[in-house]
C-alpha cells in the first residue's frame, strides 16, 4: 500500500515562517503557514493513495480534511525525523513538505506511478520539496545534512550511492521568504495561499 505523507509544523505566529517577518508579522505569517498547508492537505486528499498521513509537530486544526490521519514527529533534527516517518511505512512512501502550496494532485498522482526506486524533488533554494522511496529505509536520510544549499544534492547522492533508479520531479520553489511568497502565489492564483496574501497586498503589506 501507497503512504503519501506530509511533515508540517503546526502554524502558531512565532514558530513558522519566521523568515516572512518582516514584511509580515509572525500572526500574519502563520495565516499564511495554515493557508499553505490547507493547499497542501487538499492536494494530498484529493491523490489516489493507500495512506495518507499528517506528520504533525503541534495539534490539528480546521485546515485539516478529513481522509488524512495525523502522527506525531519523532525527535531530533529534520533527517531524524524524516527517518522517522518512513519508518512507518511498509510499502512504498513519498514525503512533501507544507512549503509547497502551488503543488497539485496531478503532480502528486506521477510521482506515485511505479517503476523507479525513488523519486526525488528537487528545491530552488538547494533542499528538496519531495522524497519517495519504493521501499522505505531510514538510513537513506538520516544524516543528511538539512537546510543547507547542498542539501538536495546530498540527499540524491545518497540515493544513487545505494544504487537506486531515481526519478526526477519537476524542482518547485519554498515558501520561505516574501519573495518566494509572491512568486508562488503568482505561479497558483487560486490557491489558499495567494487569497490570503492578496488580502494583506490589499493592505498595504508587501
Amino acid at each position: 500500500m501507497t503512504t503519501l505523507m506530509v511533515i508540517a509544523k503546526e502554524p502558531v505566529a512565532g514558530r513558522v515562517k519566521t523568515r516572512l517577518t518582516p514584511p509580515y508579522t509572525p500572526e500574519q505569517a502563520a495565516e499564511l503557514a495554515a493557508a499553505a498547508l490547507a493547499d497542501t492537505l487538499a492536494a494530498v486528499a484529493a491523490t489516489p493513495a493507500g495512506r495518507k498521513l499528517l506528520v504533525l509537530d503541534g495539534r490539528p486544526g480546521p485546515w485539516l480534511p478529513p481522509g488524512i490521519d495525523v502522527v506525531p514527529q519523532g525527535r531530533g533534527g529534520l533527517d531524524a525525523r524524516l527517518a522517522a516517518a518512513f519508518a512507518r511505512c511498509e510499502g512504498p512512501a513519498l514525503l512533501i513538505g507544507m512549503d509547497t502550496p502551488q503543488v497539485t494532485p496531478e503532480l502528486l498522482g506521477s510521482a506515485l506511478e511505479p517503476g523507479p526506486d525513488a523519486w526525488f524533488g528537487p528545491a530552488a533554494d538547494g533542499g528538496f520539496w519531495a522524497l519517495g522511496l519504493a521501499v522505505p529505509d531510514p538510513d537513506l536520510v538520516r544524516g543528511v545534512p538539512m537546510s543547507t544549499p547542498y542539501t538536495g544534492r546530498t540527499q540524491r547522492e545518497r540515493l544513487t550511492a545505494a544504487g537506486l533508479t531515481v526519478r526526477d520531479l519537476p524542482e518547485l520553489r519554498d515558501v520561505d521568504t516574501a519573495p518566494d511568497a509572491a512568486w508562488v502565489a503568482g505561479q497558483a492564483p487560486g490557491t489558499r495561499f495567494a487569497a490570503v496574501l492578496a488580502g494583506y497586498r490589499t493592505a498595504g503589506v508587501r
